[in-house]
């Protein structure tokens, strides 16, 4: 896989760069500004060297999805950049940076169509993937568009791939911390770090899979829809489950005080942290566990531990502290971050290579 740091003069280069500004608006006004600001670097590099920049992404806003809102971010982060809705308009185009409207609008996008992933490439010289956390879609934009220009990683994607590998072969002792719901997309990631680490603590709706296998009552609490098989992890020395949760009604909603001294005792003994998903239910507002978590391990960095986080609401909980220079490293990839650790590639990898 080649990084864009290989090519020697990118002065007068058009650079087509898929970015992820996937980022919340509301109002017109971003929330969350964390995945424009980790794909800074690159702009700035890029243009640095001379080249002309041509930014594509997708945004799944629940108002207008438009990506005119970061357009006007990236002026403000003093990347001076024109928002163009209509990407047949970009040849001839003499502007350093112009921002292309949301890909979703092109139903190509999606279906990894070579046509209109060939439209895309015809724009530029060049292709940048600074997109980490959609490269576990086959989309246009991801997959098919490299069969038709010179292809390359861009910073924070080879900083991705180089932080995340170091799960693959761990200082020890090493803890993976495993939080959030969706058992049937992380239960590869159970099975393979029920190998790799020496502990493995199970939170959030995760656990209540493996509190009903163990015959507790969880009353109304959330369970995976297909019933997983946890026979070969339910009996494991390196198994953790909260010791004790908040409740609303018969509910399981968090972790509770028991729960998060016990990780503290965890990862202060640990080298290695690998953390994804929150211990509670923090998008309706249970989030105190996740939140002291955070601040745990921010301080366990501090005292040597390396530290690998993310996720999207790890992610929110990182910025609401002000703690993203906290860790070792901060994954921008919530999906694309568990799947390249279940399988070590991913397909906007293998498009690459």
């Amino acid at each position: 896989m080649k990084n864009i740091k290989e090519v020697e003069n990118l002065d007068g280069v058009k650079v087509l760069v898929r970015v992820d500004f996937n980022v919340p608006v509301q109002n017109g006004i971003i929330t969350d500004d964390f995945r424009i600001r980790k794909a800074l670097p690159v702009l700035k590099y890029l243009i640095g060297k001379g080249a002309h920049l041509i930014l594509m992404s997708h945004i799944e806003t629940k108002e207008n999805p438009t990506l005119k809102p970061v357009a006007d971010a990236l002026n403000k982060f003093g990347i001076e950049c024109v928002f163009e809705k209509n990407y047949k308009k970009v040849l001839g185009n003499k502007n350093k940076v112009i921002l292309l409207e949301n890909l979703r609008e092109h139903e190509g996008e999606k279906k990894n169509d070579k046509k209109f992933a060939k439209e895309l490439a015809s724009l530029a010289d060049i292709y940048v993937n600074e997109a980490f956390s959609c490269s576990h879609r086959q989309h246009a934009s991801i997959s098919a568009i490299t069969e038709f220009i010179p292809s390359y990683a861009g910073l924070q994607f080879a900083e991705e791939i180089k932080h995340l590998s170091s799960a693959f072969n761990p200082d020890h002792p090493f803890l993976f911390i495993l939080g959030g719901a969706k058992f049937e997309t992380k239960l590869p990631l159970v099975e393979k770090f029920m190998k790799l680490a020496d502990t493995v603590f199970i939170g959030g709706a995760l656990a209540n899979d493996f509190f009903k296998e163990q015959g507790r009552d969880i009353g109304t609490s959330m369970v995976s829809v297909v019933k997983p098989d946890l026979t070969h992890f339910i009996h494991s020395e390196k198994l953790l489950l909260p010791l004790d949760s908040i409740l609303k009604d018969t509910a399981i909603m968090d972790a509770g005080m028991k729960t998060v001294e016990m990780l503290r005792v965890e990862i202060e003994k640990a080298k290695y942290i690998l953390w994804n998903g929150p211990p509670g239910a923090y998008e309706t507002g249970y989030r105190a566990a996740t939140l002291q978590l955070a601040e745990i391990l921010a301080d366990a960095t501090k005292k040597g531990a390396k530290t690998i986080v993310g996720g999207g609401d790890t992610l929110a909980t990182i910025t609401e502290l002000k703690l993203e220079e906290s860790f070792t490293f901060v994954s921008t990839g919530g999906g694309a971050m568990l799947e390249y650790l279940a399988k070590g590639t991913l397909p906007g990898i293998e498009a690459l290579t």
